[in-house]
C-alpha cells in the first residue's frame, strides 16, 4: 500500500518543483518513491537534469520517476483488449485496429493515469508516490471518479438490464468480461455479478482517496491574491471529492526574487521587503488556518536540501480536517467547505442520497440507513462547515 501524494494550486506556483521536493525529501528517508509527471513537455527532465521517459527509471537511491505519455497507456490497453478478444471470441472484432493508430479523446488523459497510478500503487514496488498532475479541477475529477462512476452504475444498472441494447451485446460482453473481473456467470445474473465486481474495485478507489493515511493534496501557492484564490478554491473543491488537504507550501522563491532586487537600491528597502515578505506569510496564514504552512526558500543551483527540509511531514496529514463528517445521534451530515459561501452552494435530495453542488463540482452522499430517506430539516454555513440537519 503506497501513500498517494498531490499538489494543487494556480499554474506558475511552483508545483513542478514541490513535487520533486517532496519525492527528494521522501526517498532520503528510505522510502521507496515513484515521481510520476503527468504534464507533457520538458519542465521535469530540465529541473532533474535529466531525461525522463515513459517507463519507471532511478535518478537517485530509492527515487524512480516517469512522465505518462497518454498515447502509451492508451496503446499499452489496447493491446490487452485485443489479447482478450482473440482468446475469447471466435470472429475477433478489433484485430485490424491497432493501438499505434488510436488518437488521444479528451478525458482519456485522467483515465488512464488514475488506472496506471493504481497498478504503480498495487505492485508493491512503492512506498509513497508523487503524482505531479494539472493541480487544478482536472487533476481533482480524476481522483473523484471512482465516486462518479459508481454512481452512474448504481443509478444505470437497472436501466441496462431491461434494455433492448444490453440484451443484444451481452452475449459478446460476458467472456471478456469474464476474464477481466474473473467470475464466471450466465445470462441472467451477469449484470448483477458484474456491477457487483465492478462497484467493489470502485469502492476500493473510493475508500483509498477518502483515507489522508493513503491519498493527499497540499496546496501550493504564492503570497499573490489570485494565487491563493486559486488555492483556496481548489481546497474546497477537494472536499468535494472527499479528498483531504494536508496543508499549505508557500512558495517563496517570488519573494526571494523581490528581495535580491531590492537589495540592489538600499538597505532600508531591504529591510522594508523583508517587513513585507513577514506580513504576507501571516497573510496566507490566516487564509488557511487551520492547515499548517511551510514556507519553502528559493533553491540555488542544483542543491534541493533546504526545499526537502521545509516540506511537511506528509504522514501527518490526517490531522487536517475531515472533507465529510457523519454524525447519526445528532442527525447530522457536515462537509467542511472552505473558500465558498451558502450562496455558492446547492442541496438536492433524491431518496436515499443527498446531493451538494459547489463551485464546479458535485457530490451524491449516500446515507446511512438511519438517515436515508429522511428529510432534509435545514442546513447552515458555521466556520466553513455546511452542516445538514435531518427530521
Amino acid at each position: 500500500m503506497s501513500l498517494i501524494i498531490t499538489f494543487l494550486g494556480k499554474g506558475g506556483t511552483g508545483r513542478t518543483t514541490m513535487a520533486i521536493a517532496a519525492a527528494k525529501q521522501l526517498a532520503s528517508q528510505g522510502r521507496r518513491v515513484l515521481l510520476a509527471e503527468q504534464n507533457p513537455g520538458p519542465a521535469l527532465g530540465i529541473l532533474l537534469d535529466t531525461t525522463i521517459g515513459s517507463d519507471p527509471q532511478e535518478i537517485a537511491p530509492n527515487l524512480q520517476a516517469l512522465q505518462f505519455q497518454t498515447a502509451v497507456l492508451l496503446e499499452r490497453s489496447w493491446d490487452e483488449i485485443k489479447k482478450l478478444e482473440t482468446e475469447y471470441l471466435r470472429t475477433p472484432l478489433l484485430a485490424s485496429v491497432y493501438g499505434q493508430e488510436l488518437g488521444v479523446l479528451p478525458g482519456m488523459d485522467s483515465a488512464l493515469a488514475l488506472n496506471a497510478i493504481r497498478q504503480y500503487e498495487s505492485s508493491g514496488k512503492y512506498d509513497a508516490i508523487v503524482y505531479n498532475g494539472t493541480g487544478d479541477q482536472n487533476t481533482l475529477r480524476m481522483l473523484g471518479l471512482p465516486e462518479i462512476l459508481s454512481w452512474y452504475i448504481r443509478r444505470f444498472r437497472k436501466v441496462a438490464e431491461s434494455s433492448e441494447l444490453w440484451k443484444s451485446i451481452s452475449p459478446f460482453v460476458q467472456p471478456v468480461a469474464s476474464s477481466v473481473l474473473n467470475v464466471t456467470w450466465t445470462g441472467d445474473n451477469f449484470t448483477e455479478q458484474s456491477t457487483k465486481n465492478v462497484n467493489n474495485l470502485l469502492e476500493q478507489g473510493k475508500a483509498a482517496v477518502a483515507d489522508p493515511n493513503r491519498t493527499a493534496a497540499y496546496l501550493v501557492t504564492t503570497s499573490t491574491a489570485t494565487a491563493i484564490a486559486t488555492a483556496k478554491y481548489l481546497w474546497g473543491s477537494a472536499q468535494q471529492i472527499g479528498l483531504t488537504v494536508g496543508g499549505v507550501l508557500l512558495n517563496q522563491s517570488l519573494v526571494a526574487d523581490t528581495v535580491a532586487a531590492e537589495f540592489a537600491h538600499s538597505l532600508k528597502e531591504l529591510y522594508e521587503t523583508y517587513d513585507r515578505t513577514s506580513s504576507a506569510t501571516q497573510t496566507v496564514i490566516a487564509e488557511f488556518a487551520p492547515l499548517s504552512v511551510n514556507s519553502v526558500p528559493l533553491r540555488l543551483g542544483n542543491d534541493w536540501q533546504p526545499l526537502m527540509d521545509a516540506m511537511p511531514d506528509f504522514t501527518q496529514a490526517a490531522q487536517a480536517p475531515k472533507p465529510i463528517e457523519i454524525d447519526t445521534k445528532d442527525r447530522q451530515v457536515r462537509l467542511f467547505l472552505p473558500g465558498f459561501d451558502k450562496k455558492q452552494v446547492k442541496l438536492t435530495q433524491y431518496g436515499p442520497e443527498v446531493t451538494i453542488e459547489a463551485g464546479d463540482q458535485r457530490r451524491n452522499i449516500m446515507l446511512p440507513p438511519s438517515l436515508s430517506g429522511q428529510p432534509v430539516k435545514g442546513a447552515k454555513f458555521h466556520n466553513g462547515y455546511l452542516i445538514i440537519s435531518f427530521s
